[in-house]
């Protein structure tokens, strides 16, 4: 009987200790996984709330700038300089051209038209610029010491010349046989009066250069 409880003593003391769980290949690989799955979850959260830091920032910023848009387009609009003309191209002078004033026919009948060739020589050295419209080219019509007629009394739109030694520039001008020079503004021209028979002379000149003249075109009214 002794025996026999000292073997049951035995096997219970034995029972009584602590065992150490071993944990297979496979569970410490199911382990490594759910660990990098938390550390991949993890940079994924600390990333978005960096994003949604950054974003804060830059709505934050561009708020700022809207409110103060009005000081910073004044300050930056002060710190832009003034345009310099760079072009070394100079308007034509007496020096760089000549007029030239010519017609087919030299009388016109009372309430007719007469046509003009308008010519501009260049006759300098260097390239320069000049309006070849019939407001910068001006037709000036004269009876005795009478200006009868002025072809810059209506607007025309600019037409600007680059010229250079040698070059010509031609154009037709028709005058109506009527009279302009004593108008303040520009009106129809069919209200302008007809002209009377007699002897008149047309002569070409530049707005920009007035010394630079045609020689004078004698020629009848009849």
């Amino acid at each position: 009987m002794a025996q026999v409880n000292k073997r049951r003593v035995g096997k219970a003391g034995k029972a009584g200790k602590p065992r150490k769980r071993r944990i297979s290949k496979k569970q410490q690989a199911i382990y490594r996984r759910r660990r990098i799955v938390v550390g991949v979850a993890l940079l994924l959260v600390l990333a978005l709330i960096s994003f949604c830091v950054y974003s804060l920032g830059r709505g934050i910023g561009a708020i700022n700038t809207a409110i103060h848009h009005d000081e910073v387009y004044a300050v930056s609009r002060d710190s832009v300089p003034t345009p310099r003309k760079t072009s070394s191209v100079k308007d034509c002078s007496a020096k760089n051209l000549s007029l030239q004033l010519s017609s087919k026919y030299q009388s016109v009948a009372v309430g007719g038209s007469m046509e003009f060739t308008a010519t501009i020589v260049h006759e300098g050295t260097g390239s320069c610029l000049v309006d070849g419209s019939d407001e910068g080219r001006i037709l000036t019509i004269t009876s005795g010491n009478e200006t009868i007629y002025k072809s810059d009394v209506c607007p025309a739109d600019s037409r600007m010349l680059l010229m250079a030694k040698g070059d010509k520039d031609v154009q037709q001008i028709t005058w109506n046989a009527d009279a302009n020079a004593t108008l303040t503004e520009c009106t129809d021209e069919s209200t302008w009066p007809r002209v009377n028979a007699g002897t008149y002379v047309a002569q070409l000149s530049l707005k920009d250069a007035p010394k630079v003249k045609s020689e004078p075109l004698v020629f009848t009214v009849q």
